[in-house]
């Protein structure tokens, strides 16, 4: 059941009230109430002066409520205004007319005998005709002397009726066209005065309001502040804090404030913690592949010297001294790996000297070729040679290792190709396959440490999981970034390194 359209129209509103920033919504909430009140007390003042303007129409009507007494508004040729119709060869009796003082436009009304008179008075003075259906309307009023209000074709007036003693019936009316001008005259007024008192209630709320959240300002730009450290990796000095004068517990502003500070001292002393076992897990591997480095050269020297020796071995022996060494080769370039982001981690700086990317991406290649024979490799460089600052072992590592990730992540036959060009201040190394791509969840997490998308396949082609991680880290050394946009059938890694040059 679809809900209906003032209740869309109800939800459309309150999602865009909640959008709005919080010192828009005080200050329309302010001018808001502010018209709310102006509004009634301007109503009820209108409604008040249109009852006192009536009562004093009313007053003129009824001549200070004398019911009773024959009013001497009627002028019928000097005699008694109830007097009967003249009979034949009698004079006829003057037309009603309003009484003096009256306003323009008021009526005057006499029924005798079945004859009904009517006049109505003009600005100038004289007297008007009376159409028959407002005669009608007239003539129709209770005789009791009520005023009541009757609506003629000329507009609402204000009308008494009464009888007198010898029958005759007599009415006369007042227009309300003054009363309503007045009120019309009176609602202008107030709408001037209400629309200029609202707009400088508005500016000066909107001067208000934001005087009173310039603290809850500074404490959102100390909470921007924080979010804009790299809190995610290496040492982190989080000295941002609340000023003190935003932080008093007796506002609301201060409340939020002191919170926020003891918020952050409790995540600066988690980064404190974190930063400090990082650093021993770093020393660690650091030390640790360093001590390894010499007793697995030894062993893979004693294998080989073992295999090879004089002495010829039984065939299960040699397959095991081969086996040896072949493993003793895989733990010393994993070792070497690990110390190489150990001293990465370490923010130890690497060389800076001009590095020919084409010839080394030609070399890397051509490795990539004798490793992986039935993969096809391609090649793709500018007519120029493409220079950059950094350190041309590690951006030849960072290039092998794309290179055998993609060798090792794809079925022979792959096409494998190699890309080198300049965009803008950006030397620009993408390496692109033809392969089935990477797995989605495998995505979010291919630059760590130890990730593999098929850990059968990984460790069958000696693959540590490391490589990726050596090719981010190398990367970001140099101030560069790469990225990866893939999907069945094109996977392409993209290497960006700042400051290239080009010579012909």
């Amino acid at each position: 059941m679809s809900s209906s359209p003032p209740t869309r129209a109800l939800a459309r509103l309150r999602r865009w009230w909640a959008a709005r920033p919080l010192r828009t919504r005080l200050v329309l909430a302010l001018v808001a109430l502010l018209a709310l009140v102006s509004v009634a007390i301007g109503g009820l003042t209108t409604l008040a002066l249109r009852h006192v303007l009536v009562a004093q129409v009313d007053t003129q009507l009824t001549m200070g409520d004398r019911p009773r007494d024959v009013p001497p508004w009627f002028r019928q040729g000097g005699g008694d205004p109830g007097r009967p119709v003249p009979r034949p060869g009698m004079a006829a009796p003057s037309p009603p007319e309003p009484p003096r003082g009256f306003p323009p436009g008021s009526l005057a009304v006499r029924r005798a005998d079945g004859v009904t008179a009517a006049t109505r008075s003009t600005a100038s003075g004289s007297l008007a005709d009376v159409p028959a259906a407002d005669i009608a309307r007239l003539t129709a009023l209770p005789t009791d002397g009520r005023p009541r209000t009757v609506t003629l074709d000329e507009g609402d007036v204000r009308a008494v009726a009464r009888q007198l003693p010898n029958g005759t019936v007599v009415a006369v009316a007042i227009p309300l066209s003054n009363v309503q001008d007045t009120i019309w005259a009176l609602v202008a007024a107030q709408a001037g005065v209400v629309g200029l008192g609202l707009l400088l209630a508005g500016g000066a709320g909107a001067l208000i309001v934001r005087a009173t959240l310039r603290p809850l300002t500074r404490v959102a730009a100390t909470a921007t502040r924080v979010t804009e450290l790299p809190l995610d990796r290496g040492e982190v000095a989080l000295a941002v804090r609340v000023p003190a004068a935003d932080t008093d517990p007796r506002t609301e502003v201060g409340q939020v404030g002191g919170a926020l500070n003891r918020m952050l001292g409790h995540v600066a002393d988690a980064l404190a913690a974190r930063q400090a076992s990082e650093t021993r897990v770093r020393q660690f591997v650091a030390d640790a592949s360093h001590e390894l480095r010499t007793p697995l050269a030894a062993i893979r020297g004693y294998a080989e010297v073992a295999r090879r020796g004089r002495d010829e071995v039984p065939a299960d022996v040699a397959h095991a001294l081969r086996r040896v060494e072949s493993e003793s080769t895989r733990m010393t370039s994993l070792v070497d790996d690990l110390l190489l982001l150990a001293r990465l981690d370490a923010g130890r700086p690497l060389a800076a000297d001009p590095v020919d990317l084409s010839a080394l991406v030609v070399d890397a290649v051509s490795d990539a070729h004798v490793a992986g024979p039935e993969h096809h490799w391609r090649l793709d460089l500018p007519e120029v040679v493409i220079r950059v600052p950094g350190d041309a072992a590690r951006l030849h590592q960072v290039v092998a290792n794309l290179l055998a990730n993609a060798r090792v992540h794809t079925p022979p036959g792959t096409t494998v190709t190699t890309t080198l060009a300049v965009e803008a201040d950006t030397a620009v190394l993408t390496v692109a396959d033809d392969g089935p791509g990477v797995p989605p969840q495998v995505r979010p997490e291919m630059f760590e440490r130890f990730a593999r998308g098929d850990s059968s396949r990984s460790r069958a082609h000696g693959s540590t999981g490391l490589g990726l991680a050596i090719v981010a880290a190398v990367v970001e050394a140099h101030h560069g970034t790469v990225g990866v946009d893939s999907r069945p059938g094109r996977t392409v890694f993209a290497v960006r390194l700042p400051n290239p040059t080009a010579d012909a």
